[in-house]
């Protein structure tokens, strides 16, 4: 998407997994602008190397399942705090211009490991703007929940094990927020066209029932509930009622300004926005907008080649 839309001369793909780098060439081929490196953002000397001459950096590294992070706490700190750590430095040091880090739900009144460190992580972030001086790097975030279809989310999983006649449901009540991955990638560009430093962009999408979604995938499959995991929350949070005293809302997002240097009231990041009632929250219970059964349908329809592969 963002070949086609801008044109870059490079896209630099860093990541430590060489598998998914492999599957992504074959996709582009010897496309001269897509350049891949070996590297992990805990290695600040491989940062460097890898930000040579770049303007725009999407961070999305992250160890990122729950369990996991929980099982490997150090391990988890290593990758989501001081690999932010390292990033922002790298990113001021290298003269980079403009830096969006991708977010969770989870960062929002986090109850594990994951959403803890990626709470620190958008604090992290948000105060590089302070960090960066004259040299001028700016920083932003975007915050979201699992993309629709993507590797180890619910829709591939409901799908590869639907021909069993049973679907595990952790909780009936249970909601989620529903995002595809090209309002994922419009959100990062928005933020980077719109960014002065410092701002939390939360993308207004809709929500759904678990046992909706699995009605769809499976309509003549029995939900077995199964219980909640260790950490996981029953509905999504994006904006907390701690942060509506600094949410501004627009027509197609949420914008969370910072709360430190005053920035929450500077006109520049306000722009034309509408301040929220204070103790509002975004969560995907609460949420006015459900996505029909249908909808969900068609996108399957129109998608099913590139579910679980993203």
């Amino acid at each position: 998407m963002t070949l086609a839309r801008y044109n870059p001369a490079r896209i630099i793909i860093l990541s430590r997994d060489e598998m998914k780098q492999w599957e992504m060439a074959k996709l582009y081929g010897d496309n001269p602008r897509v350049r891949f490196f070996i590297g992990d953002v805990r290695d600040k000397d491989r940062l460097y190397r890898a930000l040579d001459g770049v303007d725009y950096v999407v961070h999305a590294a992250a160890t990122k399942i729950v369990p996991t992070a929980e099982y490997n706490p150090f391990e988890c700190v290593k990758t989501n705090i001081n690999g932010a750590m390292n990033l922002i430095d790298a990113c001021i040091d290298q003269g980079v211009k403009r830096v969006v880090a991708l977010s969770t739900d989870k960062a929002s009144s986090p109850i594990n490991l994951y959403g803890a460190t990626k709470l620190a992580s958008d604090k992290l972030f948000v105060a590089g703007n302070s960090y960066s001086g004259s040299h001028g790097t700016r920083f932003a975030v975007v915050r979201y929940g699992n993309v629709m279809g993507s590797r180890g989310s619910v829709i591939p999983f409901f799908l590869s094990i639907r021909d069993r006649g049973e679907l595990p449901i952790t909780d009936a009540r249970m909601t989620r927020f529903m995002i595809s991955l090209e309002q994922g990638v419009e959100l990062v560009w928005h933020a980077f066209n719109d960014m002065v430093g410092g701002e939390i962009y939360v993308k207004k999408i809709p929500s759904m029932k678990v046992t909706d979604l699995a009605r769809v995938i499976a309509p003549q499959a029995v939900q077995k509930i199964v219980g909640i995991r260790p950490g996981e929350k029953l509905h999504e949070q994006m904006i907390g009622a701690e942060d509506s005293y600094y949410t501004y809302e627009y027509p197609e997002h949420y914008k969370i300004l910072p709360a430190i240097n005053g920035w929450s009231d500077s006109p520049e990041r306000i722009k034309d926005g509408k301040k929220v009632p204070e103790g509002f929250t975004y969560a995907s219970d609460s949420n006015p907008e459900w996505m029909p059964p249908e909808v969900l349908q068609s996108w399957i329809d129109a998608n099913a080649d590139k579910i679980g592969r993203i």
